[in-house]
């Protein structure tokens, strides 16, 4: 009987992408994955530490699985508890100290051996009850698991784990297929915990990343998101034996696979300013498959607080290769990260982010109040802004962001676009697709399946949303 594994993912598709592959390693060990936690055989909380009090969440999580675990080992049975992710690299011994009933503890960089794990888990627990045996001492658990017995592999290892996962796709990947071109970061931008739980930057070679989209493709993907920390940082060994570029590896991906697989679409992130080369530009015009959106974090508008951030750009470095993207490709749309609040941070600083978000013009964006991460640059720093401060300033700059994006999106009314469709809506009949800007779209009464592409007409639009009906004069649709 096959094991059930439930894995639930925090933070961004880079972990997404991890949860599919940690399936994947599990599947020859008669895993397979489940929606429903309440009857799972193993839990992985993948994890991420970027957010404020991340940790915290975690052990609030696990309080959960205590009890389920309690539960289950009271009936017979038991639960494997594994932390994975950016959390549990950087609060391994924590985890293991605090919720000594979590089983294994895995970092990002060692999910690869999530079997050798699974083994020494056995293996260690199998010896404790062998020693309570025949010490009589053998006394039924109640409320959690055996106490110090906890598998832990936070180690950067030498190889890279892109050359241990299986080649198969033992997930399907639904309608977009994630994958991981580049992982880790050498930029340490001083409130930013990335360099530290995920490493240096490392790109996978090309000819694994183009085998692998073939692989997702063929496993129903219309969609492959490239991903990385610094994802236009990739520079792959090419099979000429040079390094590549991000711009050529697109190129070479649509020449591969886009004759063969009409509507296919490609997009990548998440990008830094300082990575935005004249191949990646010049890509944006070229390959019509490259879909017209960019997610370029920015995170502030001052180029004080840019220094003070190590950022590595100014604003107007900053304006200069949006004006680029927009030369080669008009109808592009673009999302960034704010950051307000950082350590020095003035009123004056924060009108320039204001004044470059008018100057810009943004379709959507992430922006957050500053919290300190602990053993970062900024942590440390004099100067910090008062929470009061820092959180009116981002109720100002959500403000002007969501105007933009209810803007943005009301330019949609009326125009026809072709749909991905991911996902059932909320109501009965509905689907929710994305549109070649990421905007969701909501179409009711469709006969649309999950997977299909369609031509949709926008008829009515709102800060986060598009709502739109087939275009079924001279419209298209697409089976998957």
């Amino acid at each position: 009987m096959a094991k059930k594994l439930f894995i639930k993912t925090y933070g961004c598709q880079m972990n997404v992408y991890d949860s599919a592959r940690m399936a994947d390693v599990l599947a020859p060990l008669g895993y397979a994955k489940t929606e429903s936690p309440d009857d799972a055989d193993m839990v992985i909380l993948n994890t991420c530490h970027i957010r404020e009090k991340a940790a915290e969440k975690v052990f609030s999580e696990l309080g959960h699985w205590r009890l389920r675990k309690a539960a289950a080992r009271a009936a017979g049975g038991d639960v494997t508890i594994a932390v994975a992710g950016c959390v549990a690299q950087a609060e391994g011994e924590e985890i293991l100290a605090r919720a000594p009933f979590v089983d294994l503890v895995v970092g990002p960089q060692a999910y690869h051996r999530l079997p050798e794990l699974l083994a020494r888990m056995a293996r260690k627990q199998g010896a404790e009850r062998q020693q309570a045996k025949t010490a009589r001492k053998n006394q039924p658990m109640r409320g959690q698991s055996m106490q110090g017995l906890g598998v832990m592999d936070t180690d950067f290892p030498v190889e890279s784990k892109f050359d241990h996962l299986p080649d198969q796709v033992a997930t399907p990947p639904g309608p977009v297929g994630f994958l991981a071109i580049q992982e880790g970061c050498d930029k340490f931008c001083t409130f930013c915990v990335v360099p530290y739980t995920r490493g240096a930057e490392y790109s996978r070679p090309a000819e694994a990343v183009i085998a692998e989209a073939g692989r997702l493709i063929a496993a129903g993907a219309r969609e492959i998101a490239l991903l990385g920390q610094n994802v236009n940082a990739w520079h792959g060994d090419g099979p000429d034996g040079g390094a590549w570029s991000l711009g050529r590896l697109l190129h070479a991906l649509n020449d591969r696979f886009g004759a063969a697989h009409p509507g296919l679409r490609w997009r990548y992130m998440t990008s830094h300013p300082r990575e935005m080369d004249d191949d990646l530009i010049a890509a944006h015009g070229e390959i019509a498959a490259l879909m017209p959106f960019l997610h370029l974090p920015v995170q502030s508008g001052s180029d004080a607080i840019l220094r003070a951030m190590n950022r590595g750009h100014s604003a107007d470095d900053y304006r200069a290769v949006i004006a680029r993207l927009r030369a080669v490709r008009p109808d592009i749309a673009l999302s960034s990260d704010f950051i307000t609040g950082f350590p020095g941070e003035s009123d004056r600083d924060f009108e320039a982010t204001l004044q470059l978000v008018r100057d810009v013009g943004f379709a959507s964006a992430y922006s957050f109040r500053y919290s300190a991460r602990p053993g970062t640059p900024g942590s440390l720093m004099p100067n910090q802004v008062p929470e009061a401060v820092a959180a009116e300033r981002l109720q100002a700059l959500q403000a002007l962001l969501q105007d933009q994006s209810t803007a943005f999106n009301q330019t949609m009314v009326g125009r026809r676009m072709d749909v991905l469709f991911e996902r059932p809506g909320k109501h009965a009949g509905q689907l929710i697709g994305r549109s070649p800007w990421m905007q969701p779209v909501v179409v009711t009464d469709s006969g649309l399946a999950i997977g299909d592409v369609a031509t949709v007409t926008i008829t009515a639009a709102s800060a986060t949303s598009l709502t739109g009906q087939l275009a079924l004069a001279g419209g298209s649709r697409e089976a998957a």
